[in-house]
């Protein structure tokens, strides 16, 4: 496979798994953390760090709508649930990068 179809394969699962969890508002960050050790909140990092490696200027807003679809604010008043106590429980905070 060459570069240039690999990086196209790369961007379209990349796509599908940000609009697979922007779908999914029940799966919380928590959640995410707890059995991944990634959160949307990572992934948008991740894409702001990758626009700044290539001289693209985005803030963390900007790349948090991108992966959320919507502004952050908008998603945690309308989807965001308090961490019950298994999830907190579960919760170990790294960092991950």
């Amino acid at each position: 496979m060459d570069a240039q179809t690999r990086t196209e394969l790369e961007a379209a699962a990349f796509r599908r798994l940000v609009a697979h969890l922007q779908v999914r508002t029940d799966v919380q960050n928590i959640d995410l953390m707890n059995l991944a050790n990634f959160c949307r909140n990572c992934l948008s990092r991740w894409y702001r760090e990758a626009a700044e490696e290539r001289g693209v200027a985005l803030t963390d807003p900007q790349a948090r709508e991108i992966v959320y679809g919507m502004p952050y604010e908008v998603w945690k008043a309308t989807y965001q649930t308090e961490a019950t106590p298994a999830q907190q429980a579960a919760f170990k905070p790294t960092h991950h990068k």
